[in-house]
């Protein structure tokens, strides 16, 4: 393992420097994850085809999840520099594509370019906090990151209502130009000072693939299950047949390609993957409620676009507040699993409110149940990163952050297809839903029970996690998880 000894140490300044470089290249991921989510009624009554509005969020999470461990793997081969920068220049050029285009068709190709790019914007952020960082000091960095979140939040649901109801929404992938700018001068400035922990990898881009085809498969037949083509038809049972046999030949890929694609040492760390399962699971409803909340406001609740954007602010907003208190009580308690497990309690009984009494809270309730499930869920984030890098070696830093945003976003892509046919499934009277019909008391119901199930799977998963001491240097940690 090449840990540099001859770099000299990085101080507050140099270290501080360096957070703030790669928070810009972070805001430019999270902002476009929270200002889309208020546009898309009104992207889908331009460009038409409302049942196709689940693949605008998908395809990109999609991609975005096939490239994740890659972009860990070549951040390990050729720096994190060079990955940032890749993945800045592909999301900007699939944001211009996004910009561009004139039907539903190419949003969607588009989108999947934007995540080819995006998918390594914050994992990689997170990678090298790692990289600088020890577990027990990461809490001291936690309020750059915070503020990231905390002003994508803010900014992203109240510019995306804006720019769709009174300008236009291709304002909202434009805006990514100068704000990807800006993200590679400061991060690619600060990035030449970072320490380098290399060791020599293969990228496995057949194992991306069986990945990516596994995936695509297992969604279309979400997608159309049960609504252009009835559950039991050849086209759904052969799609999922097709699944499924990707998904066995993905495994037998990682059980013997000789580097692949998620390392068999990365995945049998107990700690790993059952955090890694608890942050799939959460992030996963999370993201699914996000999207399809902007429909149920406009749809159930009659407000505008821009109103709709707001009401999304307080589900954003939470999720910051939650990830600061546990990233600051992380390095003060023993028992740091405590956190999330309080946090999911929190989050579950929340979305079983709004299974049984959405329609009968008052908005001002719903918005505080809202703030609610997302304190709780914003606890997990960060106490499943830290712990999964606490528990694995310094060289396999970038893959095991990868791995872990793998099967976060691959979690989330699988939801909001999930999501999408629970509500497509719906019809008022004889009609699929559409992005300016009424929806019926109860028809959201379901989609608050599936968040309320995904926090609980989270929650049993953060139990089981084995609650490893918390390193107090990059060094130790790499050290002990050898003798651990």
């Amino acid at each position: 393992m090449s840990l540099n000894p001859s770099h000299p140490p990085l101080s507050h300044l140099d270290i501080r420097t360096i957070v703030i470089g790669v928070g810009v290249a972070m805001f430019l991921g999270a902002l476009d994850q929270t200002i889309i989510a208020a546009a898309l009624p009104a992207i889908a009554a331009d460009l038409g085809d409302f049942n196709a509005i689940s693949w605008v969020a998908s395809i990109y999470l999609l991609t975005a999840t096939a490239v994740t461990p890659l972009y860990g793997k070549y951040s390990d081969i050729k720096g994190r520099r060079a990955a940032l920068t890749l993945g800045i220049t592909l999301f900007v050029a699939g944001s211009v594509a996004c910009a561009l285009a004139p039907t539903m068709s190419w949003l969607i190709a588009a989108r999947a370019l934007q995540g080819l790019g995006g998918g390594g914007l914050i994992s990689l952020a997170q990678t090298i906090v790692a990289d600088i960082v020890a577990p027990k000091e990461r809490g001291r960095y936690q309020i750059y990151f915070a503020s990231v979140f905390l002003l994508a939040s803010l900014l992203g649901p109240t510019l995306g209502g804006v720019f769709t109801q009174h300008l236009h929404w291709t304002l909202i992938f434009w805006i990514n130009l100068p704000l990807g700018a800006l993200a590679y001068f400061i991060s690619s400035a600060a990035l030449k000072r970072l320490p380098r922990h290399d060791r020599p990898h293969e990228l496995d881009l057949l194992g991306a693939g069986l990945l990516v085809a596994a995936t695509v498969s297992l969604m279309l037949a979400l997608h159309d299950g049960g609504t252009t083509y009835a559950w039991d038809s050849p086209r759904t049972g052969g799609l999922l047949g097709a699944s499924a046999a990707l998904w066995i030949l993905f495994v037998w890929r990682i059980r013997w390609a000789r580097e692949p694609l998620i390392p068999l040492s990365v995945l049998g760390n107990k700690v790993v993957s059952r955090a890694t399962v608890a942050a799939s699971c959460g992030m996963g409803a999370y993201i699914g409620l996000s999207i399809y909340l902007p429909v149920y406001f406009q749809s159930a609740r009659g407000l505008s676009i821009s109103a709709s954007g707001l009401g999304l602010i307080p589900l954003m907003v939470g999720t910051v507040v939650g990830a600061t208190i546990a990233g600051q009580l992380m390095g003060r308690i023993v028992h740091y699993k405590r956190i999330p497990t309080i946090g999911l309690c929190v989050a579950t009984m929340g979305a079983i409110i709004l299974t049984f009494w959405a329609d009968q809270l008052p908005l001002t309730a719903f918005e505080a149940v809202l703030a609610l499930i997302s304190v709780g869920l914003g606890t997990v984030l960060p106490t499943t990163t830290v712990a999964i890098q606490n528990a694995v070696q310094l060289h396999e830093l970038g893959t095991a952050t990868g791995t872990m945003n793998f099967f976060r976003q691959l979690g989330s892509a699988v939801t909001v297809a999930i999501f999408g046919a629970l509500l497509n499934a719906s019809e008022v009277g004889g009609e699929t839903i559409s992005a300016t019909a009424g929806v019926p008391p109860g028809a959201f119901r379901s989609i608050f029970a599936a968040t309320a199930i995904g926090f609980a799977i989270a929650f049993v998963f953060i139990l089981w996690m084995k609650e490893r001491p918390l390193r107090s240097s990059a060094r130790h940690a790499a050290e002990a998880t050898i003798l651990d």
